[in-house]
């Protein structure tokens, strides 16, 4: 796992992974991975599957792997007591003090929420003082689940903007 340097400050992220138990007793590992790992790739399109039946859109072209690339981003898998890899997420900087969340996927109740708590208290570890992100209004399930994990809708920002498809949310920490 690598270390990052923020601020003169050297960060172990395996040191602030968590390992927790979902409300289903089910051992749940949440840790920083290589967004090109095979896993990370299967995730990532199962994500966009699932994307494309809800909006039409996959989401592929509102990502590139590459801006994942700096000491300002992080790539995270959630695993289950098996290894199995059941849910992921990223953020990347938007600017020194905002991250945005994107590949946000789950598949099983509660990762979700899990995988979300991770990339805001690593976003916090970074640096951050908000988190952003950007959905489908038709993505009603994810709609609801940021504004109960305490996201407000903002005005659409950057190629967002003019989008009536898309809603977008921010967190302050």
């Amino acid at each position: 796992m690598k270390d990052y340097d923020i601020h003169g400050e050297s960060i172990d992220f395996m040191r602030i992974a968590f390992s927790i138990y979902s409300r289903s007793f089910m051992k749940l590992t949440i840790l920083p991975e290589d967004p090109h790992n095979e896993d990370a790739l299967e995730l990532m399109n199962e994500l966009s599957g699932v994307l494309t039946s809800i909006t039409g859109n996959g989401g592929q072209s509102s990502f590139c792997i590459d801006d994942l690339k700096n000491d300002k981003s992080i790539f995270l898998i959630a695993r289950d007591e098996n290894n199995k890899p059941i849910g992921c997420g990223a953020i990347r900087p938007m600017n020194r003090q905002c991250a945005e969340i994107k590949r946000m996927y789950s598949k099983q109740p509660q990762v979700g929420t899990r995988i979300l708590e991770s990339l805001e208290k690593h976003a916090m570890s970074i640096g951050y003082k908000k988190i952003r992100l950007e959905t489908r209004k038709v993505n009603e399930k994810a709609v609801r689940f940021y504004l109960r994990n305490g996201y407000y809708v903002i005005e659409n920002y950057g190629k967002y903007v003019g989008n009536n498809l898309a809603i977008c949310f921010e967190k302050e920490f």
